[in-house]
């Protein structure tokens, strides 16, 4: 389930992200706590992005949103490494392709990242042909798709 993303869920949000092995597997940092949250609050601030929480059973299993990078939408994700393997990314990739119909819409991922890349796949997101480029920080990423 997605629901809007709450004050009170940042601190587990904050340490989704700060986990070592995820940020490696998503190729991208974690940031500190205060620079976390103020990202976190600017986002939830701003119309324009839609973000939610990602609930399983009552529990925080991740994050998920949408937002503007003309001309395209975009869409990222994080899903707690202890939720990894369950179907949630897949679930909330769903929901959110249908709580936001905007098209097209794009989703940036390290090129290695090959769950992230299953998931997108697998929630009709197509790879823009063209050779993975680097992104400004140097890691090599691949851009997925839908309504082009």
């Amino acid at each position: 389930m997605l629901r809007p993303t709450l004050e009170e869920d940042l601190e587990t949000l904050y340490e989704f992200q700060a986990d070592p092995v995820a940020s490696r597997m998503a190729a991208f940092p974690s940031r500190d706590r205060d620079a976390f949250l103020a990202h976190q609050r600017r986002i939830m601030a701003d119309a324009d992005v839609l973000a939610w929480t990602v609930v399983a059973d009552d529990e925080i299993v991740g994050s998920i949103g949408t937002w503007w990078d003309p001309p395209h939408r975009s869409l990222g994700y994080w899903i707690g490494r202890a939720f990894w393997g369950r179907g949630y990314a897949t679930a909330a990739v769903r929901e959110a392709l249908r709580l936001d119909p905007t098209r097209p819409l794009r989703a940036h991922v390290a090129i290695d990242n090959a769950g992230s890349r299953r998931v997108l796949e697998k929630c009709g997101l197509v790879q823009i042909p063209g050779p993975g480029a680097p992104a400004a920080d140097g890691v090599a990423e691949v851009v997925y798709g839908v309504g082009e």
